[in-house]
Formats: structure tokens, C-alpha cells, sequence
């Protein structure tokens, strides 16, 4: 029996190689490192024959087990309609995923191919061009593509109510005059969402913030880490590549215009999806926010604590793009 009981552990790679081992059917041994820990833990394999592979260990958040399920199912639907994504590879018995005991829990495992290419350019146009293409290809794939089993949906439940519950349950932002703020905006942006009708629905990735991709030799992006995806507003799934060129202090919104242009040259975006593209900019903020005050009990309050200072982003941008429309 333990003294402290885990929140979170981190499995050593020793353990992870034995797992795909013993799950998949990998020609020869493999080895893997730890690449990145923190919304999830994602590790570098590779097999005695060089082959290279990408293996995800979810971790639970605030918002539920994640949903590998949907996720995968709609992975293997999209590579077979041909829109560059990273497929997720097959355990030994034919599923998609499969699950492991950790410390606090059950965590679920996907293995994938590694992407071959490059990392997108921040600053390069043809790159933000080729997010856009490759989201209008997986948008038209989306429309034969049931999504009717998966665990949770990007409405504004979701995407803001829920976020905005948790920043202000986690302490982060003692100020309650900042807070008071985040709550007008987040009210203001509902009610605006609300005021625009019926908006597309589709199955988003929800991440497509540029760098979940790279770029190929033909110049197109392949996807990956689709674990924040779901069916929602398709204009959200646009707002987040706007929301990295504009969010933290960046001005590249050139780099939106691209992707927008890639984007209508596969598929057209209604009028008022465009429009509501730029209210979801704060939803997606918010949503951001949220999930790393939902963090702090793992990564201490120090690591999460610029999320009291982003009503200031918040507030200019509600200013400087709706000033005319919010009294």
C-alpha cells in the first residue's frame, strides 16, 4: 500500500515496450523514449528494422476518459476516404486501441505510423495553406462519417461553460475582479454564438492549431492528435488556427488569410460560419484555460499561472473585432 496515492504517473519506457510487444504485432523488438508528457504521454517507437512509430497513453482529464473509440473509428474512416492523417495501426486483436493498469487507473493506449515530413513553418504561408486544404478534405469525409457513440460534444457546454466552471473552481484566478470579467465575456460570446443560428455542425478535429501536421514531400499536411475532436461547431474547428496567429502575443493573422484560401479551395464556408470564426477565438481561450486549471493539482499552480492574466488578450479582442456590437 502506498503512502501517496498517485494523480498521475509516468510509465517508464520499459514497461511501454513490453505493452506494444505484447498488444501488436511489430516485426523484432522495439524501443521507445518519452517525447512529451503532460495532456498526454506520447512516445517515440521504433523496431529492430527502423521502422518508426508513435505511441499516445491518454491520461483522464477533467472532461472525461478520453475517447479513443470515436476517435480511432473516425481516424480509420478518414484514412480510407484519403485525407493525410496518421492511422492508427491495429492491436494483435483487430481493435483500434486498447487499455492499460497504471497507478491511478486505466489509461488508453493508441499506436500509430509515424509521420514522415516536416514541422510546419509558423510564418509560411504555403504551410497554413496546406492546414486549411487538408481540414476541408477531413470536413467532406466527416459528412458520411457517424459520430452518434462519441463521449462528448464541442458545444458550447463543452468548449465554454464547463472551462469557465473550472478556472474559477481551481483558485488560479484569486482576483475577483478578473474573474468577474472572464464571466462577462464567456456571457457575451454565448449569447453572440447563440444570436447567429443554426452554424454548421460537423465532426472537428479541434486542435488544428498549425502544428498537429507536418508537411510532406508533396507539400501536404497529414494530421495527427486528434484526442480533442468530436462533433461540434465547424466554425470552432476554423477559430483555432485563427486563435494561435492572434493568441500569446502573435500577429500573423497573413497566416489565417492562407489557410482560409486553402481551406475555399477545396470547400466553401458559409457566411456565417466565417463570422462566427472569430467569436469562437475567445470560446477557444477559455476552453485552453480551463483545461490547464483542471491541471493544477498535477503541475503545481506556478505552471498555470498566466491563465489570471488572459482577460486583458480576451477583453482587446472582443473590443477591437465586436466594440460596435456589445451594448
Amino acid at each position: 500500500m502506498l503512502d501517496f496515492d498517485p494523480l498521475y504517473s509516468t510509465p517508464q519506457a520499459a514497461s511501454i515496450e513490453r505493452f506494444i510487444e505484447e498488444h501488436y504485432a511489430i516485426a523484432g523488438s522495439v524501443r521507445c523514449r518519452l517525447l512529451h508528457r503532460g495532456l498526454n504521454d506520447v512516445y517515440l517507437v521504433t523496431n529492430n528494422s527502423g521502422q518508426r512509430y508513435v505511441f499516445r497513453l491518454s491520461h483522464v482529464r477533467a472532461r472525461g476518459r478520453a475517447d479513443v473509440e470515436t476517435e480511432t473509428a473516425f481516424l480509420d474512416h478518414l484514412s480510407r476516404s484519403k485525407v493525410p492523417v496518421a492511422a492508427p495501426i491495429p492491436t494483435r486483436d483487430g481493435t483500434l486501441y486498447t487499455q492499460g493498469r497504471a497507478p491511478e487507473g486505466v489509461r488508453e493506449g493508441v499506436l500509430f505510423q509515424a509521420v514522415a515530413g516536416r514541422e510546419p513553418i509558423a510564418t509560411d504561408a504555403g504551410d497554413a495553406r496546406a492546414n486549411g486544404k487538408t481540414l476541408a478534405l477531413m470536413h467532406n469525409a466527416a459528412e458520411t462519417f457517424s459520430s452518434d457513440g462519441a463521449l462528448y460534444r464541442l458545444d458550447l457546454e463543452h468548449l465554454l461553460h464547463r472551462p469557465l466552471t473550472r478556472i474559477r473552481d481551481s483558485g488560479i484566478v484569486e482576483d475577483a475582479k478578473v474573474l468577474s470579467d472572464l464571466e462577462d465575456i464567456a456571457s457575451r460570446s454565448a449569447e453572440a454564438i447563440d444570436a447567429l443560428g443554426n452554424l454548421t455542425w460537423t465532426y472537428c478535429h479541434g486542435d488544428c492549431h498549425g502544428f498537429n501536421a507536418r508537411i510532406n514531400d508533396a507539400g501536404d499536411a497529414v494530421f495527427f492528435d486528434f484526442d480533442d475532436g468530436g462533433p461540434g461547431y465547424l466554425a470552432y474547428d476554423l477559430s483555432v488556427f485563427l486563435w494561435a496567429k492572434v493568441s500569446f502575443g502573435r500577429k500573423l493573422t497573413p497566416m489565417w488569410d492562407a489557410f482560409i484560401e486553402g481551406y475555399r479551395a477545396v470547400r466553401p464556408i458559409a457566411p456565417f460560419d466565417f463570422e462566427a470564426a472569430r467569436r469562437f477565438v475567445i470560446v477557444r481561450h477559455i476552453w485552453l484555460m480551463g483545461e490547464y486549471a483542471s491541471r493544477s493539482q498535477e503541475w503545481g499552480s506556478n505552471a498555470v499561472g498566466w491563465i489570471a492574466r488572459e482577460a486583458t488578450f480576451l477583453k482587446t479582442w472582443e473590443t477591437d473585432r465586436f466594440a460596435d456590437r456589445l451594448f
